[in-house]
């Protein structure tokens, strides 16, 4: 509470301008020190995992089909071909939840190398350039997963009709506690009750990843009393006024090998404005904030509509204080527009 009202009382007396930053985030090549080595090497494994999960998610099919045959056909060969359709694609879905929980643990670890000590925000930029990049390519999953998740409403559809049909299973007979399974074929890995409803509380919100990632780093503020929550959001806003700042320097611009690296950065700094708005207790809209939102959004409006967007959307949709009554006009309108 201490280190809550600290933040508050700091960003009441702080009228912010935009800050430029001559700082170069090597997102393409940047490798790990000796002392980040370790914690490097535990993510790197979480974030191929991840590569893997949008590749899938990116072509997830499901079983809206098979599954409005069955609703309209009671016949048995109907519903053994929506449950044949509908339980791989169960296990695919338990995958993506378990990648969550990856996701839970890797994050308070990346933020306590780069939110402790006495270094300043930048500085732990600039000397942590591969911790810096895991974070960012952490930020750049969860947007590609929750906007593939909020444009294929099978996904939750599948997992609604994969739980009516446990219900009417657990109906038929009784089912012993230390057993309570529902198991569909021999090649399936059997999902409890209680895994069951952690996966629809889960598939049920509109951006899943992004709550997860947003309560892990919370939960982060939350558990280092030692660590002042403002070193926290500060390394949040820092690192998108760096990306904001290098978007717009064409001698920056001009470092990236690959075309797809400013893409990259403008996906993270969107990331990193969502995240301190939902991090930080009155958001990043508020005319305190350190957040230059009304600048990231120009970066935006300068990109082509392809590019641009699904990220304006991820702003308008998925941010936690834009609505407020607090919420400047302008901002409201620049967004609206």
């Amino acid at each position: 509470m201490g280190n809550l009202l600290r933040l508050l009382a700091r960003d009441e007396g702080t009228c912010f301008s935009p800050q430029r930053y001559d700082l170069f985030l090597d997102f393409e090549n940047a490798q790990p020190t000796e002392s980040e080595r370790e914690m490097f090497l535990e993510v790197d494994s979480v974030l191929k995992k991840g590569q893997a999960i949008l590749s899938e998610i990116s072509q997830y099919r499901g079983a809206s089909k098979e599954i409005r045959e069955a609703i309209s056909n009671p016949g048995e060969d109907y519903q053994e071909k929506a449950r044949d359709a509908v339980f791989p694609l169960v296990q695919q879905l338990r995958q993506y939840y378990d990648f969550s929980l990856d996701i839970e643990t890797v994050v308070p670890k990346i933020l306590s190398q780069l939110c402790s000590g006495s270094m300043s925000p930048t500085q732990h930029l600039e000397k942590q350039q591969a911790l810096v990049k895991q974070f960012a390519e952490i930020l750049e999953f969860v947007l590609k997963f929750d906007e593939h998740k909020m444009t294929t409403p099978s996904i939750q559809n599948d997992f609604s009709y994969y739980r009516r049909i446990v219900s009417r299973h657990s109906l038929s007979g009784p089912i012993n506690d230390e057993q309570d399974l529902f198991k569909v074929t021999e090649n399936d890995e059997q999902i409890s009750s209680a895994l069951a409803s952690h996966m629809s509380l889960f598939y049920a919100q509109p951006t899943p990843m992004l709550k997860v990632l947003s309560e892990a780093t919370m939960k982060f503020v939350a558990d280092n009393k030692d660590i002042p929550v403002e070193n926290t959001t500060e390394t949040l806003s820092t690192m998108a006024s760096v990306c904001q700042s290098m978007l717009k320097d064409p001698d920056l611009i001009a470092r990236f090998v690959r075309e797809e690296t400013y893409l990259f950065v403008l996906r993270v700094m969107v990331g990193l404005v969502i995240l301190y708005d939902h991090v930080h207790p009155v958001g990043a809209f508020q005319k305190s904030s350190n957040v230059d939102v009304k600048g990231c959004v120009r970066v935006l409006k300068e990109q082509p509509s392809s590019r641009s967007e699904s990220l304006l959307n991820a702003l308008r949709y998925t941010t936690r204080h834009l609505n407020d009554e607090s919420t400047p006009k302008h901002i409201k309108t620049l967004l609206a527009s």
